[in-house]
């Protein structure tokens, strides 16, 4: 009896070194991610500097290709993952999964003004959307990186202001609100993405605040008459072309 309640235990301990060297060999890949997802971020911050605006494009290059080096980390860490055993380990890379997701789309923004969607955000961190063909972004991690989003747009509405882009904050204000409205959409349960939701509309309210500021300062961009020649927007008062006066 004792000898086989010895071989029983010494199975588990076994098991359990087996699974504490999985574990270490993610961490040690994460760590990694982690370290990279700081990199991209310290770059994409260069953009809320006074002159960051006008350098947009370049800090987008560089923050595609930071991203596109997170795909060798990716395929090393699935190869670590045994079969089918995605959930049983994802807490210890959820977190900087969120952060790159919303990296991505926060790129995505700055190039074109429009929302990422969940298969171009796994094109450019080299991995899937549909969990059976291997390594994936899970849809809760896509959507936290979306939130995250729109608090960095909501801090880079007033660094526009501050750099005399008045139409920035419009469009950032649009874009807030229909993410807000797509988000009301969702049934979403009591659980961490229901309350980082809930986060939203203070997002919301300090964009709708600073679009509000502009209009009363007369420094919101108006839209040209159709019939208008001039297809750029007109601001009835620069108070930086005031202040270089």
């Amino acid at each position: 009896m004792a000898d086989n309640i010895s071989e029983i235990f010494s199975e588990f301990q076994d098991f359990i070194n087996e699974d504490q060297d999985i574990r270490e060999d993610i961490r040690l890949i994460v760590r990694d991610l982690e370290q990279r997802a700081r990199e991209i971020l310290a770059i994409l911050q260069n953009v809320h500097q006074p002159d960051g605006l006008k350098n947009t494009s370049s800090l987008c290059e560089a923050s595609r290709s930071k991203l596109s080096q997170v795909h060798d980390c990716f395929r090393a860490l699935e190869s670590k993952l045994p079969k089918d055993q995605y959930y049983r380990f994802n807490d210890h890379w959820r977190f900087v999964m969120q952060r790159l997701c919303f990296l991505a789309a926060f790129v995505v923004f700055l190039e074109d003004e429009h929302l990422i969607t969940r298969n171009e955000c796994a094109e450019m961190l080299g991995v899937q959307v549909v969990r059976q063909k291997g390594f994936h972004i899970d849809l809760e991690d896509y959507l936290m990186g979306l939130l995250q989003l729109a608090t960095e747009l909501s801090r880079l509405s007033v660094n526009a202001v501050a750099s005399c882009d008045y139409a920035r904050p419009m469009k950032i204000a649009k874009f807030v609100a229909e993410l807000d409205s797509g988000f009301r959409l969702l049934n979403l349960k009591n659980d961490s993405l229901r309350k980082r939701f809930d986060g939203l509309k203070y997002d919301l309210k300090k964009v709708e605040e600073v679009v509000y500021d502009l209009s009363i300062r007369g420094l919101r961009p108006q839209e040209p008459a159709a019939s208008s020649n001039n297809t750029d927007p007109v601001v009835e008062q620069s108070a930086c072309s005031d202040s270089t006066a």
